[in-house]
């Protein structure tokens, strides 16, 4: 039930019966129609437009039209009064059988009432959160974690068959930095005094996972280089990691449908795939991009590379997808990632980012519009960063130096609700 479009059903039935006496000329449009909460709550429950869009198409006053319209309106049942006011808006007020109606409808369903099929058959993907797998969630993601779970509630509220995804970045470099930062941990399980290097992570957090390492694997990886040792601890903090981020979501009340793994497109034919179908479109080509921003960093210099053409779908410059030696850029993954989501059949993609990526838009929107051949629409929401503030002061948290506060910390502190709220407000 939905009062609002059930009212405006009213008025368009009422509108039509006018058209029907020969008070309102045929071939009238009643898109511009709308029924909504008046301005001032003592004016009544809802409002009308109605004589107002027509009076012009009719060659009639707003105010005859709206005098005409009350009358006829005022023999529903569903409607107590029904009032002209100024011009010829038209306050209209619900009788209290509609109102009993409500809560009865609400009482027999109260998880379905509100419900809507306007997404019926359309498919959504929400890919939200998605942090480095490197520490627990802290409160700087908590605003894109709530945001996009409420977003994604709201459209299967809506009927649309949706989908919550995390995208987990386990491909790169800084997962290398984890997997050194924890054999650190497991040499400390095994009592040797260890110093944390700058770009390690010398979190507390890591302890309990070092020992787990110890728990594991015993003795094995002492005394040992990384060539030994490297991908399985790496392997196996990623999946600590994602345990913790997993438990730390469900406090805040968040829970995902799919996880899905950066590093599984590598080694695996799927970057090449996703690159080979824009090639087979014309939007690969070997050239040299202009400086950054015009201008030439001392550094710089004039490189051919692997570009793709996103200038054609919207972009500002086109982007490189690999580097002079043969390696892939970032943007080559997350070509390769959204083309899996395309493959998947979404109809719809929606990417929760920071304001921090506000950069990385146009050109994830020309991949998609590219890779589906416009037939997938790309939405980024931008949510705006998390500032903490210690002692009056702004607070700059840094898992590389370990100083930053848990979304565990702040939900067992004031609870998922009241994050929510605040976070969304």
């Amino acid at each position: 039930m939905n009062l609002f479009a059930e009212i405006r059903s009213l008025v368009i039935d009422s509108l039509q019966q006018m058209q029907a006496q020969g008070d309102l000329p045929d071939g009238l449009s009643f898109e511009a129609v709308t029924v909504e909460p008046p301005r001032d709550a003592a004016h009544g429950d809802m409002a009308t437009n109605a004589a107002m869009v027509f009076a012009k198409p009719a060659k009639c006053k707003p105010r005859d039209i709206a005098e005409r319209l009350a009358a006829l309106l005022s023999a529903d049942p569903r409607l107590a009064s029904v009032e002209v006011a100024g011009p010829g808006f038209l306050n209209l007020h619900l009788s209290s059988q509609l109102w009993a109606d409500v809560l009865r409808a609400i009482l027999t369903d109260p998880a379905g009432y509100g419900r809507a099929t306007i997404g019926a058959g359309i498919k959504v993907n929400v890919e939200y959160v998605s942090a480095n797998p490197t520490g627990p969630l802290h409160v700087g993601h908590t605003r894109g974690a709530v945001f996009g779970d409420a977003l994604a509630s709201m459209l299967d509220f809506a009927g649309y068959e949706v989908t919550r995804e995390y995208y987990i970045n386990d491909g790169g470099a800084q997962v290398d930095v984890l997997a050194r930062s924890v054999y650190l941990r497991y040499l400390e399980a095994h009592g040797q005094d260890v110093a944390f290097e700058d770009g390690t992570y010398p979190g507390d957090y890591l302890i309990a996972v070092g020992q787990a390492l110890k728990d594991k694997v015993g003795d094995s990886y002492l005394d040992k280089g990384e060539q030994f040792w490297l991908q399985e601890v790496r392997e196996f903090s990623t999946g600590a990691m994602m345990d913790l981020i997993r438990q730390d979501l469900l406090a805040l009340g968040v829970k995902m449908d799919v996880f899905y793994s950066e590093k599984s497109l590598y080694g695996t034919g799927r970057i090449e795939a996703a690159i080979e179908d824009l090639k087979s479109k014309g939007l690969i080509y070997q050239g040299v991009l202009e400086p950054p921003k015009g201008k030439k960093p001392p550094d710089w210099e004039p490189r051919e590379q692997t570009l793709f053409r996103s200038t054609d779908h919207g972009d500002d410059v086109d982007r490189p997808v690999q580097k002079s030696d043969g390696s892939w850029t970032y943007f080559a993954p997350d070509i390769a990632y959204h083309f899996d989501k395309v493959q998947r059949g979404f109809d719809q993609l929606i990417d929760v980012f920071g304001a921090d990526h506000g950069g990385y838009v146009k050109r994830m929107k020309a991949a998609v519009s590219a890779l589906s051949d416009n037939k997938t629409s790309l939405d980024i929401k931008l949510t705006q960063l998390v500032k903490l503030f210690k002692n009056g002061e702004p607070y700059k948290m840094s898992k590389r130096s370990g100083t930053f506060v848990t979304l565990r910390d702040l939900v067992d502190q004031v609870g998922a609700d009241a994050t929510r709220f605040v976070m969304l407000t």
